[in-house]
């Protein structure tokens, strides 16, 4: 009935539900800062640990897009 190619669903899953999902991790890592009382430099450090993945595969999808735009 519905013909939904894969590349569709995983760039659709790549590029739109994985940064929210991130988004609501983050939301996570601000709440367990405020339940904690870290207070701002507790706050900061469990965004840089916690969040540090996050920020690299945001790098990694902005490198592939100026990759394929630039050098191939």
């Amino acid at each position: 009935m519905f013909a939904i190619a894969a590349s569709t669903v995983t760039n659709w899953g790549l590029y739109i539900l994985l940064p929210i999902f991130i988004a609501f991790l983050f939301f996570i890592i601000w709440d367990l800062s405020k339940q904690s009382g870290a207070g701002r430099a507790g706050t900061f450090w469990m965004f840089l640990a916690l969040g540090a993945g996050f920020i690299g595969f945001i790098l990694k999808i902005l490198l592939e897009m100026a990759f394929t735009r630039w050098f191939i």
